[in-house]
């Protein structure tokens, strides 16, 4: 993607790279957009990078990624939604979602309290994105109908590796043999 500047359209919630703070662009504020990958944003922004969610395209000028389930009759979370919302997340380096790329190790529903435990693990234990990444995680699985708290652990153990990528992502990224 080619580097732009744009100002943005309103305020805009973002997270500073690495670290993940939890951060607010405010309307007409110029950025620059340095990296899009799988609908997320990497800007600049006063000296500092920041990571604009998909969701929050719009106030980049683009085109936001809306994630619209129908809530189940029954009150209950649906495990599939929770992975819909899961496969909207990419990593920030690789353009992959985290599900394809085996990131994602165990999801618990705890359908009583509203509550999705996620276990995931990064592609390296010291990527420094891990903060961002959990945030999106968070932000993306807390839109699904019924949810009332996410928790996400990462875990290293057992290692990632590209054996725990899907066929079609091993393909995609030529990590196939």
């Amino acid at each position: 993607m080619e580097r732009r500047m744009v100002v943005t359209q309103r305020d805009c919630p973002a997270r500073l790279v690495p670290v993940g703070t939890p951060i607010t662009i405010p309307k007409d504020t110029f950025v620059t957009v340095t990296q899009s990958l799988g609908g997320s944003y990497t800007v600049t922004v006063n000296g500092n990078m920041a990571r604009v969610d998909g969701t929050d395209a719009d106030a980049l000028g683009g085109e936001p990624i809306t994630l619209d389930f129908t809530p189940p009759s029954d009150g209950a979370i649906a495990r599939e939604q929770v992975f819909a919302a899961l496969a909207t997340v990419y990593d920030p380096e690789i353009p992959v979602d985290i599900v394809a790329l085996g990131l994602i190790y165990a999801v618990d529903i705890d359908q009583p309290s509203g509550e999705v435990a996620i276990r995931m693990t990064l592609t390296a234990p010291g990527c420094g994105m891990g903060p961002v990444l959990v945030g999106e995680v968070e932000n993306r699985v807390a839109r699904v109908p019924h949810v009332r708290r996410v928790t996400v652990e990462l875990v290293f153990d057992p290692p990632w590796s590209r054996d725990m990528m899907a066929d079609e992502a091993r393909l995609a990224t030529g990590l196939f043999y």
